[in-house]
């Protein structure tokens, strides 16, 4: 006749039952926290066997940390004194591995109500903690994503109507400039009106830059060339405290991305990494070809072949807190009046923007490592570079046609045009273009745009103009659009407000139209 579990006396149950569950540690401690009973369960997940853990504290279990802190101590007091104790937590196994686990203690008292020791119960949960740490990665993930798409937009908005002031204020300024009645005393605050002006308008490709906004003028490049270009500018920017050295691996280093924010980039993160060291250290600066970046999915080309152009320092580090707030807009743990603390947001803004990502490593006492991953490229990657048509051969009087619909702007660019010698008509919208060159049979050679327009936007004017008078030769001027961020106008090189009398000079006469910027959001591929 076969036996059940009921047919065992109770005790051999209880010990029937402990002894059939493998995923839990079921033990009892004495009332000084030292083992005395153990199951199958805690040996196959801490490792000893029932003979070497006997007669030895429960402590041993711990971390070095928890043991130094009186954890497991403070457990037991607090099981004997509420009646229980929870929490999770790293546990030690035989091995030296660590996981992480659920406990719970009880405190046992024998029929007399004399407490006697400590019933325990531990669960591994690692996986369950890598569960949910991945889960609030991706909520963290969604949530970074529509903060950006949010902060992008209206970053975008403002933007356009800021940089408009700031062409405006721009060109009154340069009036102002050439005006021959001008004070020689007043012509300091003058250029103190430029100064701002262009600060301000550092501040808004900051600010677009962070929302992944800006238009990027994209070139090929080798990261090489631009390390070393940059070699005297690093060097004056760290200080003599400061050891520099230079590591660049075999193999492609070419990206195409905007050189001048990729050198931009690379001096925020030198600069980072001077003021943590404000006693001197070491500072390098690397370059090598990677398979892939290190965080596969955040980015659409984390799985191409990338380049990493790494900065490390040997500072005081970015403690975890930090470390969750150092990409966002205006986070500083310097001065208020040290920086703008947009420096790291415009990298990531950039690097993102490009197709690429940024990694940090980073550990208190011991320094920092920022590296930007940017798709490598490949010969057989076509790209937007070509120019829409030869330029002409520079004029001394152009018939230009500027569409603004901005009053402020279109006023004072009008009237600059003019100044300049220039054969210039200006209209508000796109409709209005499209009569004015119908009635004048396409006579004229240069047509500026500003691209948000009321109705027809200034991309899909040019295109109209390009198909009906392909001999007008077109310039885009923009404060910001989605037009020109989220997809690539070429052939229209673009103007970004808010734009001098200098690049206005070189777009009439049409020399160095590149210099100007192609407003390419990424090669084709």
């Amino acid at each position: 006749m076969k036996q059940s579990p009921a047919d065992f006396p109770e005790q051999d149950r209880y010990r029937l039952l402990v002894d059939a569950v493998m995923d839990y540690a079921i033990y009892l401690l004495d009332a000084e926290g030292r083992v005395s009973s153990w199951n199958p369960g805690a040996e196959r997940f801490k490792g000893y066997k029932e003979g070497e853990i006997l007669g030895q504290h429960f402590s041993v279990f711990y971390t070095e940390q928890d043991r130094a802190a009186g954890v497991p101590e403070r457990a037991l007091a607090t099981a004997r004194k509420e009646g229980r104790f929870e929490a999770e937590g790293w546990r030690m196994r035989k091995d030296g591995t660590r996981f992480w686990c659920s406990v719970v203690i009880d405190p046992v008292h024998d029929d007399k109500g004399r407490h006697v020791g400590f019933a325990k119960i531990t669960r591994d949960v690692t996986e369950q903690k890598r569960h949910r740490e991945e889960l609030q990665a991706a909520r963290d993930a969604m949530h970074h994503a529509h903060r950006m798409e949010a902060i992008g937009r209206l970053t975008g908005g403002v933007a356009h109507d800021f940089n408009n002031f700031l062409t405006a204020i721009r060109f009154s300024a340069e009036f102002l400039k050439r005006s021959r009645d001008m004070p020689a005393s007043l012509m300091r605050y003058v250029g103190i009106i430029s100064d701002t002006t262009e600060k301000a308008a550092q501040l808004t490709r900051q600010l677009l830059a962070y929302g992944k906004k800006q238009p990027l003028k994209p070139h090929v490049f080798d990261v090489r060339d631009s390390l070393s270009s940059l070699r005297q500018l690093v060097e004056a920017s760290v200080g003599s405290s400061i050891a520099l050295s230079y590591e660049v691996g075999p193999g492609n280093t070419t990206v195409y991305a905007d050189p001048a924010q990729f050198e931009s980039a690379l001096l925020n993160l030198v600069i980072n990494a001077r003021d943590a060291m404000p006693a001197g250290g070491r500072l390098t600066i690397s370059a090598r070809q990677a398979d892939r970046a290190p965080t596969p999915g955040r980015s659409p080309s984390a799985h191409a072949p990338q380049v990493a152009v790494a900065v490390k320092d040997t500072g005081i580090g970015i403690d975890d807190e930090v470390a969750k707030h150092i990409f966002e807009p205006f986070f500083s743990t310097k001065g208020q009046h040290e920086n703008s603390g947009l420096g790291l947001s415009q990298v990531q803004g950039f690097v993102q923007q490009s197709g690429g990502d940024v990694d940090v490593h980073s550990q208190v006492g011991q320094g920092t490592t920022f590296t930007l991953y940017l798709p490598a490229f490949e010969a057989t990657t076509k790209t937007h570079d070509e120019s829409d048509q030869q330029c002409r051969d520079p004029q001394v009087r152009n018939r230009v046609l500027l569409v603004e619909d901005n009053r402020m702007v279109g006023d004072v660019v009008h009237t600059m045009l003019k100044d300049m010698g220039q054969d210039a008509t200006w209209v508000l919208d796109a409709e209005a273009a499209l009569s004015h060159l119908t009635e004048q049979s396409g006579s004229c050679d240069i047509a500026i745009l500003d691209v948000v327009l009321p109705g027809m936007n200034g991309v899909e004017l040019g295109r109209r103009i390009r198909a009906q008078w392909p001999d007008i030769r077109i310039v885009l001027a923009s404060g910001y659009s989605e037009a020109i961020s989220g997809q690539a106008v070429a052939p229209f090189p673009v103007m970004q407000k808010p734009y001098s009398m200098e690049m206005l000079t070189r777009v009439l006469h049409g020399k160095d139209v590149e210099t100007v910027g192609r407003a390419i959001s990424s090669p084709a591929s």
